[in-house]
């Protein structure tokens, strides 16, 4: 048995939308996504499959999400718009 808490955590507006994409077409609540994804990663493993990774990159055109592994530590926030 686990304990799930709510959390209020920001994300970038494009990645979120690639999220729930993913998560409405693996029939699954965006949480479950994210903590398979976090499990995953702990252990070093991929989370998706080549399948999986198509439907990804077809949600990332949709969305216009360019943001790849490298600009993770680099991204700037526009506090303006909050």
């Amino acid at each position: 048995m686990i304990e799930r808490v709510q959390t209020g955590v920001r994300l970038e507006r494009r990645l979120l939308k690639v999220l729930k994409g993913l998560a409405e077409l693996k029939d699954m609540s965006l949480g479950d996504l994210l903590e398979g994804i976090v499990l995953h990663a702990f252990e070093g493993k991929a989370p998706f499959d080549a399948d999986t990774l198509k439907a990804v990159d077809d949600l990332k055109r949709v969305y216009g999400l360019d943001l790849t592994a490298a600009d993770s530590h680099k991204l700037k926030e526009n506090t303006h718009d909050r």
